[in-house]
């Protein structure tokens, strides 16, 4: 059944997702120190304030193109994450490099495409900011496929970084367009409609197709199949966000502390897993975002208020 959606509404799932992706990227690396893996959960949560990263930073602006234009504009998208970009938030070095090209004025098709020695990046960056637009885009995983791709070519010419995207953004819009609804949706047929998304040649496809058949199984055994984010590639992080996001869609804090077990490159995880369950359940609501971590986190920037 179409329907249509209306600009605040657009706007209020997305910045519901914007809201899980930065709780999850604040609180996720709260648990994580590189070189000293992660801390155990039983501990309790910590004090906060919990400060956000990159995850965050670079998801505002794409949030904030969207509010602008309704759509993405790669030369605006990337102008933003450059003049906006602080390597305090724990950019990786290869988005600083390439982030200073752009900067500095070089195209950010040249910038993109001369990473890694020209193969471009298969990152998991695009698909970790990529959350709060699958959400705007609820009424057409088409449309959001599409506009995923298009936010993941500023930065990531590799193919699977961009399917690593389109993965995330497709599995947003169906969560969103659930809660729109009134339902869940079954988790295999979820797994199912973000696989058919993707091509099929792609590593990413074929770790999605394996996260639905590892549905039920127990977290130890769905991070052996499909990583957690450890490698920093999309092909180590994208599926194994999909198998927990699909199996905890209406349950917040689960789904984070799922992300946190499993270890990796925990902030990553928590926003990606953190966008697409807020992007179904909302903030503050039974199984949403619990109030209580919202006010721990670091506030968003100003301009992205």
């Amino acid at each position: 059944m179409t329907f249509t959606l209306f600009p605040d509404t657009r706007l209020a799932l997305a910045r519901d997702s914007l809201t899980g992706l930065s709780v999850g990227d604040a609180l996720g690396g709260m648990f994580f120190v590189p070189g000293r893996g992660v801390a155990p959960w039983r501990d309790g949560l910590p004090a906060g304030p919990w400060p956000w990263s990159d995850d965050t930073e670079m998801a505002c602006s794409v949030v904030g193109c969207l509010a602008d234009t309704g759509t993405i504009d790669r030369d605006a998208l990337a102008a933003a994450f450059a003049a906006r970009y602080d390597p305090a938030r724990r950019y990786g070095a290869g988005a600083v490099e390439l982030l200073e090209l752009i900067r500095a004025g070089t195209p950010w098709p040249v910038a993109a495409a001369s990473a890694f020695d020209g193969q471009g990046s298969c990152g998991n960056g695009a698909a970790m900011r990529v959350g709060p637009l699958g959400a705007w885009f609820a009424d057409s995983t088409t449309r959001a496929a599409a506009q995923a791709r298009a936010s993941a070519e500023v930065t990531h010419a590799h193919p699977e970084g961009i399917a690593g995207a389109v993965a995330v953004a497709v599995a947003a819009a169906l969560a969103a367009r659930a809660r729109l609804d009134g339902g869940r949706p079954d988790p295999a047929r979820l797994l199912a409609a973000v696989a058919a998304a993707l091509d099929p040649a792609a590593e990413v496809h074929r770790r999605v197709r394996r996260a639905a058949g590892l549905l039920g199984r127990a977290l130890p055994e769905a991070v052996e199949a499909l990583g957690n984010g450890s490698r920093v590639t999309a092909q180590d992080t994208v599926a194994f966000t999909l198998w927990v996001a699909a199996t905890h869609l209406d349950d917040y804090p689960a789904a984070i502390r799922a992300c946190v077990e499993a270890g990796g490159d925990v902030d990553t995880t928590a926003a990606i897993v953190g966008a697409i369950v807020a992007a179904h359940t909302g903030v503050g609501t039974p199984g949403g975002v619990p109030d209580g971590w919202l006010a721990a986190r670091e506030p968003l920037p100003d301009w992205a208020r």
